[in-house]
């Protein structure tokens, strides 16, 4: 049961990882453009599907399309998204330079950061919740005895306390990493 809650809450751990990974800091970074759709082929597929993505700056990005023809549904693309972003064609490939982010920016996204992190922090709350409400099931059906339901319980309370500080962590880095200038 333990090891069933344990990986279920290690999910809830990387789903907030990939999830913060999307949102921008000052530097560029390829998974930016993880959540962002181009029509190829009359599917919609992310980015990373059509293209090399590189970082030759620390706040550029750059998209090798390995198809040209690609090259306007691209840029629409990445204008569509919520990423506030300018790409720039050359014929070649995409440019997109990152603008430095302002103050007010900054402490948006440290929100946006805060709201993603309560989101895992509630989605292990509720593995907690099943796993207690498993034990308790377990109690009544099977005359599992009180003290090893409590020993039970204390041991689920111990294992979420640890993911809710390990996600702590993660969005406190994020938030330096967003807020470093």
């Amino acid at each position: 049961m333990s090891s069933n809650m344990e990986s279920r809450m290690q999910k809830s751990i990387s789903a907030l990882k990939s999830e913060l990974a999307t949102i921008r800091t000052g530097r560029a970074n390829a998974a930016l453009l993880d959540h962002v759709k181009v029509s190829y082929y009359g599917s919609d597929v992310p980015v990373s599907q059509v293209g090399n993505i590189s970082v030759p700056e620390p706040r550029m990005l750059m998209i090798m399309p390995w198809e040209k023809s690609i090259l306007g549904d691209l840029e629409k693309a990445i204008l569509k998204s919520d990423l506030g972003l300018n790409p720039t064609s050359d014929g070649e490939g995409i440019r997109i330079v990152l603008p430095e982010l302002t103050e007010d920016r900054r402490k948006d996204l440290v929100k946006q950061v805060k709201a993603v992190g309560e989101k895992a922090k509630v989605s292990v709350r509720n593995i907690r919740r099943d796993a207690n409400d498993a034990v308790k099931k377990q109690v009544k059906d099977e005359g599992l005895s009180e003290d090893e339901s409590k020993r039970l319980q204390e041991r689920i309370q111990k294992t979420t306390d640890q993911f809710v500080a390990e996600i702590d962590g993660i969005v406190e880095n994020k938030d330096k990493e967003i807020l470093t200038v």
